[in-house]
């Protein structure tokens, strides 16, 4: 996968992750999109205009779609640490919202959000030892 463009998308953290076999070369494709859609602990699904303007949310599940994305570039303990401070957003029972305002905090969207609570689900798993090494 080469990147051809100036327009980036969140979702091309998932398509590092999913084509986990050419790390080498996901590294500086992963680097590009930090810098283009990383804001804090946020990442934006993309920032150009599109119809309703200049996007002023992030996308949540970008967020652990990036955790996922730093641990398999074997940045694990940075992925962990990220991981902790995206769960420190979560309401008492745990939701997330579909989207957040990276400057306030403050939640967008739908409200809980299933996308948030998989994206949890899966850094979970991706940042957990394989059973092979508890036993």
């Amino acid at each position: 996968m080469r990147i051809q463009t100036r327009l980036f998308f969140g979702t091309a953290l998932l398509v590092l992750v999913l084509t986990a076999t050419q790390w080498l070369l996901h590294r500086r494709q992963l680097a590009a999109i930090e810098r283009e859609l990383k804001v804090g602990d946020w990442m934006y699904r993309y920032r150009h205009q599109d119809d309703f303007g200049q996007p002023e949310t992030a996308f949540t599940i970008c967020a652990f779609w990036y955790v996922n994305a730093l641990a398999m570039a074997g940045r694990r303990d940075e992925a962990r640490e990220h991981f902790g401070r995206l769960l420190s957003h979560r309401t008492r029972l745990g939701l997330l919202s579909e989207d957040i305002d990276p400057a306030t905090g403050e939640w967008w969207g739908n409200f809980p959000q299933t996308y948030s609570l998989v994206g949890i689900i899966s850094s979970a798993i991706r940042l957990s030892r394989p059973w092979e090494d508890a036993l």
